[in-house]
């Protein structure tokens, strides 16, 4: 691990950092707020923070997943968490995890931990701080592979489907 930042967060948008306009009632990009977040939770460990884009995960293109992963097997952190909008969240760690299966991928070794938020973290009563924290755990202990975290779970990339009529995560067979 990178002794000054052993975990890389790539940022990618998502309702995790959506902003919400009061006049016109649109939620928007700005900037992220992960360094906040990570500042409001005290955060200790070290972290590389990248902004790749902000999208919502809905817009999210092939070639959007593709940069993820490149980004991804070039960091030189072995830790790294993603933060992504949960709609498309499984097609990314699908992405990721099928990548990472091949032999020679220079991602094997590494693991990756996507996460979310439900609600805009800039409401009050979203659950992407606990989600960050959540995610920033369980890529420190985790073994490497893909994975996604949510709601204080996480779940292997192949076994993880968005529930939206109750708007979690589950795992697809237990």
């Amino acid at each position: 691990m990178n002794s000054s930042h052993p975990v890389r967060v790539l940022v990618t948008g998502g309702t995790f950092d959506k902003e919400y306009n009061e006049i016109n009632g649109t939620l928007f990009f700005k900037d992220t707020h992960v360094p906040e977040m990570l500042r409001l939770g005290r955060c200790k460990v070290g972290v590389e923070i990248e902004t790749l884009m902000m999208v919502d995960s809905l817009e999210m293109t092939d070639g959007d997943r593709r940069s993820i992963l490149g980004h991804c097997e070039r960091a030189s952190e072995s830790r790294i968490i993603i933060t992504h909008g949960t709609d498309t969240m499984e097609q990314t760690a699908k992405l990721l995890g099928t990548a990472a299966s091949a032999a020679n991928s220079p991602i094997r070794s590494k693991t990756i931990v996507l996460t979310g938020a439900m609600v805009p973290y800039k409401f009050g009563s979203s659950d992407g701080l606990f989600n960050l924290g959540s995610a920033l755990a369980f890529a420190q202990t985790l073994p490497a592979g893909v994975y996604v975290a949510m709601n204080g779970k996480y779940f292997p990339w192949s076994n993880v489907t968005k529930d939206r009529k109750n708007g979690e995560f589950h795992e697809l067979k237990p």
